[in-house]
C-alpha cells in the first residue's frame, strides 16, 4: 500500500521555468530542478557544494523522446560544470541533496548504482551512461537509510515529470469484467458475487491484427501492453516516422523482439496513450479507444462512456 505524501515547491527566482526547490514531507532530502542555461547562476547555490546524486535530461539525438544520464558528485557542482562543457544532449537537471553531513560518497554511489539498475530494468528511457556502476558495500544501517532515501526519490520523480524508473503497476484485479452499471446480458459472469465492479483500469483488453494479438489495460501510468503480446512485424505507410523510430528503439532496448515477421513484447510496457499503444501493435495509425476491446467486443471508448455515466 502506498503512503500519501505532500511536496513543497519553491520557485526561487519567481520564474516557473527557472530554479525550483522541492521538499517532501518528513524527509531530509531536497531536489533542485533547473534548465541547463541557468547553471552559471545556479552553481552558486550552497546546495551544489554538497554531496548528492543528479539526473540530466534532454532529447534523444533524433529528437524523438527523452534521454537520461545519472550521476553522483562529492560535491555535485564540479560534475555539473564538466557536463555543461562536455555533454550536449541535456536541457534540464534534477539534483538530490540532503542536509550537511547526511550523505557521503558511498551513499551517493549506492543511489547512482540503483537508479541506473532501475532505469535499465524499466526500459522507459534510453540512458546516456556508458556503464553500470557497481553498488558499494555499505554498513547495514547506512544501507537501510539509503533505501529509504531512494524510495522517497522514486516517489517524487514521476510527480516531477520523470517516469524513467517506474515499473508497470498492475491493478489489484486486472480481469475481463464488466463496468459499473452493466447488467443482464452485458454482465461478465466472472464478476458475479463481487462486492464492487472493476473499473476500466482493471479490465483486460485486446487489440487484434491479422495473425497476432496484444493484451493490455488502461492505467494511471498510461496504457500498459502486457508481456507476451504480439505486434505486426512490418509497418504501414500511415505510421508516422516518430512511431517507426520508437519501434526501432524498443527493439534496440529489448522491449520488443522480432521472430517470424511478428514482434513480441518481452516485458510489460507503458505507452502514453491507448492510440499510441494500438499504433505500435498494429503497425499503422490507429484509434486506441476503438481498437482495444474487452472479451465481449466492447471498445475502450464504450467502456469509458458507460463508466462515466454509471
Amino acid at each position: 500500500m502506498t503512503t500519501p505524501f505532500s511536496l513543497r515547491i519553491f520557485v526561487a527566482d519567481g520564474d516557473p521555468d527557472g530554479l525550483r526547490l522541492v521538499e517532501r514531507s518528513n524527509w531530509v532530502g531536497k531536489a533542485l530542478i533547473f534548465p541547463r542555461a541557468l547553471l552559471p547562476q545556479v552553481k552558486q547555490r550552497p546546495e551544489l557544494t554538497q554531496t548528492g546524486v543528479y539526473l540530466l535530461l534532454g532529447p534523444q539525438d533524433d529528437g524523438d523522446g527523452d534521454k537520461l544520464y545519472i550521476g553522483e558528485g562529492d560535491p555535485i557542482r564540479p560534475r555539473l560544470e564538466s557536463h555543461y562543457a562536455n555533454k550536449d544532449f541535456w536541457t534540464h537537471a534534477i539534483c538530490f541533496v540532503a542536509a550537511a553531513g547526511q550523505l557521503n560518497k558511498a551513499h551517493v554511489q549506492f543511489l547512482e548504482s540503483n537508479l541506473v539498475r532501475l532505469a535499465l530494468a524499466a526500459k522507459r528511457v534510453p540512458l546516456d551512461n556508458g556503464n553500470h556502476p557497481a553498488e558499494p558495500t555499505l554498513h547495514e544501517a547506512d544501507r537501510a537509510d539509503m533505501l529509504v532515501f531512494l524510495d522517497n526519490m522514486l516517489g517524487m520523480l514521476p510527480v516531477l515529470g520523470v517516469p524513467a524508473f517506474e515499473q508497470v503497476k498492475r491493478a489489484a484485479r486486472v480481469s475481463q469484467a464488466s463496468i459499473p452499471g452493466m447488467t443482464g446480458k452485458d454482465a461478465d459472469p466472472q464478476s458475479e458475487g463481487s462486492q464492487s465492479e472493476p473499473t476500466t483500469q482493471e479490465v483486460l483488453l485486446t487489440c487484434r491484427g491479422k495473425g497476432f494479438a496484444a493484451t493490455g489495460f488502461d492505467s494511471a501510468q498510461g496504457f500498459v501492453v502486457l508481456a507476451g503480446s504480439q505486434a505486426a512485424g512490418d509497418t504501414g505507410v500511415s505510421l508516422a516516422a516518430k512511431l517507426v523510430s520508437s519501434r526501432q528503439e524498443l527493439l534496440r532496448r529489448g522491449v520488443l523482439e522480432l521472430s517470424a515477421e511478428i514482434l513480441s513484447f518481452k516485458q510489460d510496457y507503458v505507452f502514453s496513450s491507448p492510440s499510441y499503444a494500438a499504433s505500435m501493435v498494429l503497425g499503422r495509425s490507429a484509434n486506441g479507444r476503438r481498437n482495444w476491446k474487452d472479451a465481449q467486443g466492447r471498445t475502450l471508448k464504450e467502456l469509458q462512456e458507460r463508466e462515466a455515466n454509471a
